[in-house]
C-alpha cells in the first residue's frame, strides 16, 4: 500500500487564492454541514443539472462526500453569498498501475461552475491549483473522471482508459461458454455491501487504472445512502461457487418494453468477479433472464471475454469512449512506479504548458523490467515539445507533453498511434521500442466514475 495523503489537511494553492481574490470572488475549503454545507450541496447538483435536490438527497450528498475535500468559490456580492460559484472536491485514492503495484493518485471530482459566472477563470483557478497543492503535497499524479471531454487538456489531463457501452440483442449471440457448478442468490442491496466491497477491492489490485474505494463509496453505488434515485428498481443476485465462495455479484435494473412484456432490457449497473467462473457465471444469468432480449452494460472492459463465450459477435454493439483521465506530475517517480517489457533506453524529453512535470531524463528499462530515470535538463514551462533525433550521449531522444505520457502510461493507448497522430516525435525504432516495452500485463480499466 502506497502512502496517502489526508485531503481534508491539504491547503489550498495560495496562488489560486490570491488570483480570484483579486477578480473580488473568494476560494476557501467548505464545510458540508449546516446551512452552509446544504447551499454548497445544492451548488454541485445544480451544475450537474439535477432538477430538483430534497432535503433526504441533500443528506445523502453530505454522507457520499464526507471523505472528499471540498472546496469552493464565492462571490460576496451575489444575491446569495452562501452559495459558491465554484466547486471542486479531491480525494488522495490508490491507483493501480500494474497488478499488485499502486500510486497515490491526486483524485479531482466535484468540478462546477455556476452558469451566471462562466468565463472569470474560476475553472482554470481550481484546477490549475489542485495541481500545484498535488505536487506540493508530493502526489505524483492527479486523475478524473469527466462530464466534458472539451475541458481538461489544456490542464494536461488526457485519456489513459477506454470503456465500451454494449447491447447485447440474447435471442442472437447464443451463450458457448461455460456453465456454472455454483449456486445464484438473489440478495438484497445492504446484504451486497459486503461482498461489492470485496470483490472489488481483489479485482481492482489486479487492473491498471482502477482506483482503490473511498468511504461510503459502495453505499452511494448501491443507492444505499438517503435519497438515492430508483432504487426500488435495483437488483442484485450473487453467484458462489460450489466450495461457498463468493466469485460474482451482478447489480441491475430492468426496463419494460412498450409494446411487448416479453423485451425487457436487463441493465448491467455493476458487475464484480473474481475469477474466470464467477465472471461467466454471472454473464450467464444476465443473457438467459426470462422474459428480456436485451441486455445493456455502460463499462465493458476493453478485453472483456464475454465476446469469446457467444456465438455470434455481431449480435452486440459496441461503443468505445474516454474515461479515466490522467495527469502525470512528477515523471520520474510515476514512470518508476511500474514495470517494462523490454530493455533499452531513450532520452524522454517532456513538455508541460504548466511547468509542474517539464523535463529530460534518459529513461532506461534494465533487464528485470525496473525503470531508472537520469536527469540530463530541466526545461521550464510548456512550449514545443522539442525535436526527434539524437542526444550527445548517443541515445535516441523522443519528445512529447506531457498529457501524451500521460495517456501512455498504463499501457492502454500506444505510442506508435500517439506518433502517427503526432504527439511524439521520435524515430521508428524507439516508437518500436516505446511501443513494446509499454504494452501492459493487463489492459487498463476503471469501471467506477468519480
Amino acid at each position: 500500500m502506497t502512502d496517502r495523503t489526508d485531503p481534508q489537511g491539504l491547503p489550498l494553492d495560495p496562488a489560486s487564492v490570491a488570483t480570484l481574490a483579486e477578480r473580488g470572488l473568494e476560494f476557501r475549503p467548505a464545510s458540508l454541514e449546516g446551512e452552509a454545507g446544504e447551499a454548497y450541496i445544492r451548488a454541485v447538483g445544480h451544475g450537474f443539472l439535477e432538477e430538483s435536490i430534497s432535503e433526504e438527497r441533500v443528506e445523502g450528498f453530505r454522507r457520499a462526500m464526507t471523505a472528499w475535500r471540498s472546496a469552493g468559490v464565492f462571490d460576496p456580492a451575489s444575491a446569495n453569498p452562501l452559495s459558491p460559484v465554484g466547486t471542486i472536491g479531491v480525494q488522495v485514492l490508490d491507483l493501480t498501475v500494474e497488478p499488485d503495484r499502486t500510486l497515490p493518485m491526486h483524485a479531482i471530482s466535484e468540478v462546477t461552475v455556476a452558469g451566471t459566472h462562466r468565463r472569470r477563470g474560476i475553472a482554470r483557478a481550481m484546477l490549475t491549483g489542485e495541481l500545484r497543492a498535488a505536487k506540493a503535497a508530493g502526489t505524483p499524479i492527479a486523475g478524473l473522471t469527466v462530464s466534458e471531454a472539451t475541458i481538461y487538456g489544456r490542464y494536461g489531463f488526457s485519456p489513459a482508459t477506454t470503456l465500451a457501452h454494449w447491447t447485447i440483442d440474447t435471442r442472437r449471440v447464443q451463450l458457448t461458454g461455460p456453465r456454472p457448478t455454483g449456486r445464484y442468490d438473489a440478495i438484497s442491496r445492504e446484504q451486497a455491501l459486503a461482498d461489492a466491497q470485496h470483490l472489488h477491492d481483489r479485482a481492482r489490485r489486479a487492473r491498471p487504472g482502477e482506483v482503490g474505494a473511498w468511504p461510503m463509496s459502495w453505499e452511494s453505488l448501491l443507492g444505499l445512502l438517503p435519497g438515492s434515485k430508483d432504487t426500488e428498481k435495483v437488483r442484485v443476485v450473487r453467484y458462489t461457487d460450489a466450495a461457498g465462495g463468493v466469485r460474482g455479484l451482478l447489480v441491475y435494473t430492468l426496463k419494460s418494453h412498450e409494446r411487448d412484456y416479453a423485451q425487457h432490457t436487463l441493465r448491467v449497473q455493476h458487475l464484480l468477479t473474481d475469477g474466470a467462473e464467477g465472471h461467466a457465471a454471472m454473464w450467464r444469468f444476465a443473457l438467459e433472464h426470462d422474459l428480456t432480449t436485451t441486455v445493456t452494460t455502460w463499462n465493458t472492459a476493453p478485453d472483456e471475454p464475454l465476446l469469446w463465450m457467444v456465438g455470434d459477435q455481431r449480435g452486440i454493439q459496441r461503443e468505445e469512449m474516454d474515461h479515466h483521465w490522467l495527469r502525470i506530475l512528477d515523471v520520474p517517480a510515476v514512470l518508476a512506479a511500474r514495470t517494462y517489457r523490454v530493455p533499452g533506453a531513450v532520452r524522454l524529453r517532456v513538455s508541460d504548458p504548466l511547468g509542474l512535470a517539464a523535463g529530460e531524463w534518459v529513461f532506461r528499462v534494465l533487464a528485470d523490467g525496473a525503470a531508472h530515470l537520469e536527469p540530463v535538463g530541466s526545461p521550464e514551462g510548456g512550449g514545443d515539445p522539442g525535436e526527434a533525433g539524437e542526444g550527445a550521449d548517443g541515445v535516441a531522444t523522443v519528445s512529447l507533453d506531457v498529457a501524451t505520457l500521460s495517456s501512455m502510461f498504463l499501457g492502454g493507448v500506444r505510442a506508435g498511434t500517439l506518433h502517427a497522430a503526432g504527439r511524439i516525435l521520435a524515430d521508428p525504432a524507439s516508437v518500436r521500442w516505446l511501443d513494446a516495452t509499454f504494452a501492459p500485463l493487463v489492459p487498463p480499466l476503471l469501471s467506477l466514475w468519480y
